[in-house]
């Protein structure tokens, strides 16, 4: 059996952020017991890449379920099967016409002109795969399931999704469906009255919040790299005053992080009260990630969990970006510790180890000694730059 300690806690970038997570201690409702927390995966990923120089050539719902399997941390009554959207569910947001078209790309593995040109299909970035509709509409099932799931109160963790550049008659960064969408609007219709999506993905949910423009009944909070694809969510961005955009320098270390967190996102959340809370948590804003410039550790991501299981009866968390096949499988496989109650600060054993080794990543190389050895990444620190101050002040002098 291994051994579990309680996390340590974030520790506050200043006086501002030890206001804010002390007050935010105590709530009028008991957490949801850690036995509630539940796992969904699938089969349909392993397997399952966009192509051989795709940043998406790798492996990672699979990666982080043998890895907390090899942990001992998911135990068969922790785990659910996500099951696969049905086309009318996926129409709740997206058109019957992009419907169809995904479809026919993957039944013919072929795209028309008019297709690639209407619905972004058979480019770069969104190209002909195997499972291209299955594997983005279990995705969005797992969602759909997790909604349910969490109906009476609770915490799921689906991997699989996140997938928040998604339009609804087209694909775009990745994302061929939108599963947050899809989740927050079951989320709404089985009777919530208010939902709070948090993304700290590197890149900014566009798709999210062009969803949910202008809404009264979901709060959008998006912090993630200025000057990155897609180029959207600047800091006067207010999605008709749905969304909070927080974007943030290259460099962006676990100190600011804190202070992001504990002076804004927990604030925001607050104020808002929501009855649930969606937090999209990309791993792509890693150090060693190759998609962005950012400099956090996998600690920050188990900040956040830990902070927001807290503030909402209710949580889901996603996946989203993460490139880097090691610190994507290490760092939700944090996240699912912290959910479920494990220590994941710990060296692996030998095991947990042949896990990693077997990772396959054709682009960039093997991984540093220290990622097979450890789930924790060490503490990245660094100054708190006056920009992230002042955007941090501009958007609390919206409430």
């Amino acid at each position: 059996m291994r051994r579990r300690q309680q996390l340590p806690p974030v520790k506050p970038a200043d006086r501002a952020a030890v206001h804010w997570r002390f007050k935010f201690k105590s709530k009028r409702y008991s957490l949801p017991a850690m036995q509630s927390a539940v796992f969904i995966g699938s089969r349909i990923y392993r397997g399952s890449v966009y192509g051989r120089t795709h940043p998406l050539s790798i492996e990672r719902v699979p990666a982080v379920t043998a890895l907390i399997r090899s942990l001992g941390w998911l135990p068969d009554s922790r785990y659910r099967t996500s099951p696969r959207a049905k086309p009318t569910a996926l129409a709740g947001f997206h058109t019957q016409g992009y419907i169809r078209a995904l479809m026919q790309a993957e039944a013919t593995q072929r795209v028309s002109e008019r297709d690639r040109l209407r619905h972004g299909l058979g480019t770069l970035s969104n190209p002909v795969f195997a499972e291209m509709y299955r594997r983005p509409a279990t995705a969005v099932g797992g969602g759909l399931l997790a909604a349910e799931l969490v109906a009476k109160g609770g915490v799921v963790h689906n991997p699989g999704g996140g997938t928040h550049h998604g339009f609804p008659d087209r694909a775009a960064g990745f994302c061929y469906l939108n599963e947050p969408v899809l989740t927050i609007r079951r989320l709404l219709e089985m009777g919530l009255r208010r939902v709070v999506y948090v993304d700290i993905d590197a890149h900014h949910g566009d798709g999210v919040e062009a969803a949910f423009d202008g809404s009264d009944a979901v709060r959008l909070i998006s912090v993630h790299e200025e000057a990155r694809w897609p180029f959207t969510g600047a800091l006067v961005e207010t999605g008709g005053g749905a969304a909070f955009n927080l974007p943030v320098p290259r460099g962006y270390n676990d100190s600011e992080f804190a202070f992001v967190l504990n002076a804004l996102i927990l604030p925001l959340v607050a104020d808002f009260a929501p009855d649930a809370i969606y937090l999209q948590c990309g791993a792509d804003a890693l150090l060693e990630d190759p998609l962005s410039r950012l400099a956090l550790s996998n600690n920050t991501h188990v900040a956040a969990v830990t902070a927001l299981r807290a503030m909402a009866p209710r949580l889901i968390v996603s996946g989203g970006g993460g490139y880097n096949p090691w610190s994507v499988a290490r760092c939700w496989a944090r996240v699912w510790g912290a959910l479920s109650g494990q220590d994941s600060a710990q060296m692996l054993e030998s095991a947990d180890r042949d896990v990693l080794r077997a990772l396959r990543w054709g682009r960039k190389g093997q991984p540093s000694d220290e990622m097979l050895t450890r789930l924790d990444d060490p503490p990245r620190d660094g100054p708190l730059r006056d920009e992230i101050r002042t955007g941090v002040a501009a958007l609390l002098a919206r409430l």
